[in-house]
């Protein structure tokens, strides 16, 4: 596999963590997590990118939180496992998983970033996989937790990165050859978008401006470069 592990939506899939209606009062930055999900998820269906969705013990942790709007993303939602082991490569996923070989980046979002998601994140790296971890999509009930969790897997092999970086490496619209960075953003800011799926691209990163910078400010603040 590619050391340059860029991401191609046709090869990846995003994985939702234990984003659950008990863990709510107890999490850092848990409202501004949901708000990079729901943008991921926007993506997502933009560009068919297939999600899986994992619950732990929801009957006492409680489903997925009603302000992530799962069932709006139709077939993509491919699997929705409750789970009683932290990482998420439970059975019913790597099964999953197995039956899409041409599968080889995971986008990993959600819940504690010292715990389900580290080592969800390690178990990707076992099985081959190229893991990006979202530094705006992740946190753990003590915050302090979270930069050391993303070292931890950065040194592992992740890579580390924010959702709005993410969503622009998987909107690959120009495939004849790629843009210089300003004229690509030039494109983005006056809304001469070179087709209509650009167009719709430029349309979510402009909407969710606002709630990328809150949760950059709100996730980011304590997270030294890597």
């Amino acid at each position: 596999m590619s050391k340059i592990a860029r991401l191609d939506p046709a090869e990846t899939v995003f994985f939702l963590c234990d984003l659950q209606t008990r863990f709510k009062p107890a999490i850092y930055g848990f409202d501004e997590i949901v708000l990079t999900v729901n943008k991921m998820l926007k993506v997502a269906k933009l560009l068919h990118i297939p999600v899986v969705v994992t619950e732990q013990n929801s009957k006492g942790l409680g489903p997925t939180v009603p302000e992530i709007d799962l069932d709006s993303l139709g077939n993509l939602r491919i699997l929705t496992v409750d789970k009683n082991l932290f990482s998420m490569m439970v059975p019913d996923v790597k099964s999953n998983l197995q039956q899409r070989p041409h599968i080889r980046s995971v986008v990993l979002f959600g819940i504690e970033s010292h715990v389900c998601v580290l080592q969800t994140a390690l178990d990707l790296l076992d099985e081959g996989y190229h893991v990006h971890v979202l530094a705006d999509g992740v946190s753990s009930c003590n915050r302090e937790e979270v930069p050391i969790a993303l070292s931890r897997m950065q040194q592992a092999g992740t890579y580390i990165t924010t959702s709005e970086s993410a969503a622009f490496q998987l909107q690959r619209v120009f495939r004849a050859g790629l843009f210089a960075a300003r004229h690509l953003l030039t494109k983005l800011f006056s809304g001469e978008a070179g087709t209509a799926q650009f167009k719709e691209f430029s349309k979510i990163i402009k909407d969710e401006k606002d709630n990328t910078i809150r949760a950059i400010q709100k996730l980011l603040q304590l997270r030294s470069p890597l």
